[in-house]
This record gives C-alpha cells, sequence and structure tokens, in this order.
C-alpha cells in the first residue's frame, strides 16, 4: 500500500493512505529510525515499512505493508 510518511510542525510524524482517505499519527515504532520496521498508528494499523537511511527526508511516499488486516 502507498502511503506518505510526513511531520507536522510540532515534529511528530504521521501516515498519510490516499486510497483511504486517512491520516494518522504514529504512535509506536520497533526501530528508533522508523525505517526497516513496523510502526503502530493511533487507529491500531501496523505497517512495515521498507529499509531507508536514518536520515531520510520527509515527506516521502512509500511501500508499506499493512501487516494485521482483520
Amino acid at each position: 500500500m502507498k502511503v506518505m510518511i510526513r511531520k507536522n510542525a510540532k515534529g511528530e510524524a504521521s501516515v498519510y493512505a490516499p486510497k483511504k482517505d486517512l491520516e494518522e499519527p504514529i504512535v509506536s515504532m520497533t526501530n528508533p529510525a522508523m525505517w526497516g520496521g513496523v510502526v503502530t498508528l493511533a487507529n491500531g494499523w501496523q505497517l512495515e515499512l521498507p529499509a531507508m537511511d536514518a536520515d531520510t527526508r520527509l515527506p516521502i511516499t512509500v511501500d508499506a505493508r499493512h501487516i494485521n488486516r482483520e
């Protein structure tokens, strides 16, 4: 699933899924740098993000895998 990851003015990361018209903040990450790990969104979704450099600039669109589909 294509998602956009961006930061707001406070520096908090969020994920926007255009096909779902959904934007949710990231509440936890398995990797401190976010990339190459799993992030959990405020709505409970878990997304596996691709491995990228820790200093990757945001906003960026990436292919993420939704791992807890119900």
